[in-house]
């Protein structure tokens, strides 16, 4: 049996066992140690596996991981959502689709101290969702715009999923957060569009509210402040040159303990809280790290990776529609899987194939970090499109009236406007790329 055949029986057997809902990290393992034995025998297998976990997880660099959860959760807990809504809202609530497209600028704040998604759309949605619904936004609306406001959490730097990316591509964090800054701001500004395009056909949708006063507008304003310190504390900090981004993530994460103290929402209840979630995703996220890993040795025994390499070179394609069919690839796979899984599932596939490409004359330090910003816009798209979405699931579920199929109907503007960027970054990679030379020397 080929090494390709064995690839492409692990892939199935991965797909078989996630459709089974084995634990995305168990049906990764499985196949892949299953693959290892086939294709080199169990004392090379064992061999591998003793010292595994410790060459994954004594990675220093992987301690920021934590920290940006734990960085998130403070937030989350600490009652700083409230306050991006409520002075968003006093600035653009009195327009049409206002309070839409203030979610969505709270959203996009609010992921500058979080850097999860699902944790920023359903942060968002416990204080947004009561406010629109009181307001007479439609169902369709309010789910939607919160579903796809929740990606800017993974765009916005931090972001736990560019973190990934860059200790799997080996590429500088700080370089990987400077070019996802202008495409945030981006989608930001095009989820915001997107709403006043949908309620200019739709009025009914979204009703415009009364107009804040200046003094309403000044005070909300004033509770911002803290969120606003972070983020430049932190980003300031590692252009700045005075500390590295694992360094940066602990002072953040420090700052928003102590803003949330100073709020006087942190009982000791959710205190204790947050160390308890952020242990249980960084187990989560570190268990997938060691699935994927032997997943992936199996797959470059099999030469599966080289292979693949080999035939879009005899394919003779031009390099963007190599990078078209990727990201399509990414697309439909994150109908099915989560985006962590999916990165450190196919990353070792694909950036042999990335690295041997010509892309408009780009160094391949450049190259890897175009194409992860890249792979995150895809990543936005798979959360919020069907059949599965997790983003529209988990808004779903806190607004149980609204039927899911108008949830994804409401999604159409916005995976559209995804698109649009999406064409838009790969067309001119300086739009993500000047302010790497800018910020990082």
């Amino acid at each position: 049996m080929s090494g390709t055949t064995i690839a492409l029986l692990l892939f199935a057997g991965m797909l078989l066992l996630m459709a089974l809902r084995v634990p995305i990290a168990l049906a990764m393992f499985v196949p892949g140690a299953v693959g290892y034995v086939a294709l080199s025998g169990w004392p090379p297998f064992a061999n591998f596996m003793k010292g595994l976990a410790w060459a994954r997880l004594a990675n220093y660099d992987l301690t920021v991981i934590p920290l940006f959860l734990l960085m998130g959760a403070f937030a989350t807990q600490g009652g700083l959502s409230r306050s991006l809504f409520a002075a968003a809202s006093a600035m653009i609530g009195h327009l049409r689709g206002g309070l839409a497209m203030a979610a969505v600028m709270a959203c996009a704040a609010f992921g500058s101290v979080c850097g999860s998604s699902v944790a920023t759309a359903a942060t968002m949605a416990k204080v947004a969702l009561p406010e629109m619904r009181r307001h007479h936004y439609s169902g369709r609306l309010a789910t939607a715009t919160l579903a796809a406001g929740g990606t800017l959490g993974i765009m916005i730097p931090p972001s736990v999923v560019l973190v990934i990316y860059g200790i799997l591509a080996e590429q500088n964090i700080a370089k990987l957060f400077a070019a996802a800054i202008i495409p945030g701001l981006i989608a930001t500004v095009g989820y915001c569009t997107a709403i006043a395009v949908y309620v200019r056909f739709f009025p009914e949708h979204g009703p415009a509210t009364d107009k804040a006063s200046a003094r309403q507008v000044l005070v909300s304003l004033k509770d911002v402040w803290p969120i606003a310190a972070i983020f430049l504390v932190v980003f300031g900090g590692i252009y700045g040159g005075w500390f590295t981004p694992t360094e940066a993530a602990s002072i953040g994460a420090a700052s928003t303990f102590l803003a949330a103290v100073l709020r006087r929402e942190l009982t000791r209840a959710k205190f204790f809280e947050c160390f308890y979630d952020t242990a249980v995703t960084s187990g989560m996220i570190f268990m997938i790290f060691l699935g994927a890993d032997v997943l992936n040795a199996a797959l470059a025994l099999s030469q599966f990776p080289a292979a693949l390499a080999g035939i879009v070179k005899d394919l003779g394609w031009p390099p963007l529609v190599v990078v078209s069919a990727i990201l399509v690839f990414y697309v439909i796979l994150g109908c099915v899987m989560d985006e962590l899984s999916m990165i450190l599932l196919t990353l070792p596939i694909f950036l042999p194939t990335i690295i041997g490409l010509d892309l408009f004359g780009l160094p391949t330090d450049l190259k890897l970090i175009w194409f992860g910003i890249l792979v995150l816009m895809v990543v936005e798209i798979g959360l919020i499109a069907p059949p599965v979405g997790l983003n529209v699931y988990v808004i779903n579920g806190l607004a149980k009236d609204v039927p899911i199929a108008e949830s994804y109907r409401g999604v159409v503007p916005f995976l559209i406007s995804d698109a649009l960027r999406t064409v838009l970054l790969m067309a001119f990679p300086p739009i993500s790329l000047w302010l790497v030379g800018v910020l990082v020397r």
